[in-house]
């Protein structure tokens, strides 16, 4: 198989540091691996301990077949149902929440050169 490798770290710290570089889509670690655990935030999914086999998260303990990979574990995690949820965002500004937040909104339009936003603020007053 070509698509393998091995890598040895010269620490812990180095290996972590690794992993969350690599976003792996399955990363597995020792049942003991708490500690470590905390410091993964870049994985598919992780299995802890000899009995998690990687098809057991395939197919009956939670994950899927469908999890991130080519290092996309850094942004995303797995699809899991939110992914068919559509949320939208509403905001309401009564006039008090308008007059406290107008001059900031309008300082962040203008340094982003988004003009149109701060002038859309400026109408309103």
């Amino acid at each position: 198989m070509r698509s393998g490798a091995i890598l040895l770290a010269s620490s812990m710290e180095q290996a972590c540091e690794f992993v969350n570089r690599f976003a792996p889509e399955h990363l597995s670690l020792p049942q003991d691996a708490n500690d470590l655990l905390q410091r993964i935030h870049a994985s598919g999914t992780v299995f802890l301990g000899p009995w998690s086999a990687q098809p057991f998260g395939d197919y009956a303990s939670g994950s899927n077949h469908v999890l991130p990979t080519a290092g996309w574990a850094r942004a995303r995690g797995g699809l899991s149902t939110a992914d068919f949820v559509k949320c939208i965002s509403v905001q309401h500004i009564n006039e008090m929440g308008f007059a406290r937040l107008s001059r900031d909104v309008q300082i962040l339009a203008r340094t982003e050169g988004l003009i149109a936003h701060s002038n859309a603020v400026e109408v309103r007053r």
